[in-house]
């Protein structure tokens, strides 16, 4: 099991959101950070207090969160 130490939830903090390191930056924003700026360099100068880690343990906490259940599709509502 991965550690999760730097996710943090403090109800006086983002009203309770799940945070990173007590940043005022939520798991779901650095997620979003994450998405915006695939480029590690450009992510780093634009916010250069969050680490490397804290993107793979937020990566991770968010994937945590997503039911891990198979759906049938129905084939008659799939387009060709």
């Amino acid at each position: 099991m991965i550690a999760l130490d730097r996710i943090t939830c403090d109800p006086g903090t983002m009203n309770g959101q799940p945070c990173l390191r007590n940043l005022r930056l939520t798991v779901r924003r650095v997620v979003e950070i994450a998405a915006l700026y695939p480029d590690r360099a450009e992510r780093s100068a634009e916010y250069p207090e969050l680490e490397d880690e804290d993107f793979r343990q937020a990566l991770h906490y968010a994937a945590l969160q997503l039911p891990d259940r198979i759906v049938a599709l129905d084939p008659d509502a799939l387009v060709a």
